[in-house]
């Protein structure tokens, strides 16, 4: 049987617009990125730990930890609105060019610090447990529920989840007796490579991997960097030891 080949691709643009160099900002006195590749690199699972960047300064971060980096992401596909699947497939391509012929691909984005190498093998676990599927992806339960969010149509508000209890609708409702919504979040996502042939990185048949809060934590914006600090010297959330 052909051995397979898993990678992690590590996403690391430069051009982040809500929270500067955000890949690299220093979380106790190491960049975001440090911690996708050191969780990754601890796991054991991966053949190769990717960095997939545009940006030579973040190149050299990532190598000084432990991660590869064949070539620099071309610009055209490094744009704020520039879809995963364009970066993802570069990435398997320029790898192929390297002889590297991976048949799973994992996506550990750096936004997400708090991240283990135990979470990874947790999610490998259930991943090679579960047969015909595309992939697994990181969810957690939403906080703000679609079933209370509204649009603005014609000057009045219209809910964006209808339902047809219009006597019990979804707005008037608590908490508690709405249907469970998840939202997926940074923390990982794992998918066999024959995905990419339908031109997208997940797939039809999409497991879920339920994260605890620490695992989806993911940093955005300044808000989110102030609140990371905070719950690591509140001691309830720890980073991987480098």
């Amino acid at each position: 049987m052909k051995k397979k080949i898993i990678v992690a691709l590590i996403p690391a643009r430069q051009g982040s617009q809500r929270l500067k160099d955000k890949n690299i900002l220093k979380l106790n006195n190491h960049p975001l990125l440090a911690y996708s590749i050191k969780s990754a690199i601890d796991s054991k699972i991966f053949d190769k730990v990717i960095c997939v960047t545009d940006s030579k300064k973040y190149a050299k971060i990532a190598e000084n930890y432990g991660a590869y980096v064949p070539s620099i992401r071309p610009k055209v596909i490094s744009g704020s609105k520039s879809q995963d699947i364009l970066w993802v497939k570069w990435a398997v391509n320029e790898l192929v060019k390297k002889e590297i012929d991976c048949n799973i691909f994992s996506i550990l984005r750096p936004t997400s610090p708090f991240r283990k190498a135990s979470t990874i093998k947790r999610a490998f676990k259930i991943f090679f447990k579960s047969n015909n599927i595309d992939s697994l992806r990181a969810v957690e339960l939403c906080s703000q529920h679609p079933g209370k969010m509204w649009k603005l149509k014609n000057k009045f508000l219209s809910p964006i989840f209808p339902n047809r209890d219009k006597k019990n609708p979804f707005h008037n409702r608590q908490y508690a007796d709405l249907p469970k919504i998840y939202v997926q979040n940074a923390s990982l996502e794992i998918a066999w490579i024959h995905c990419l042939k339908q031109n997208s990185i997940s797939g039809k048949k999409i497991i879920p991997f339920f994260t605890n809060e620490e695992e989806g934590f993911d940093i955005n914006n300044k808000i989110d960097f102030w609140r990371a600090k905070y719950m690591l010297n509140q001691k309830k959330f720890t980073l991987p030891k480098i």
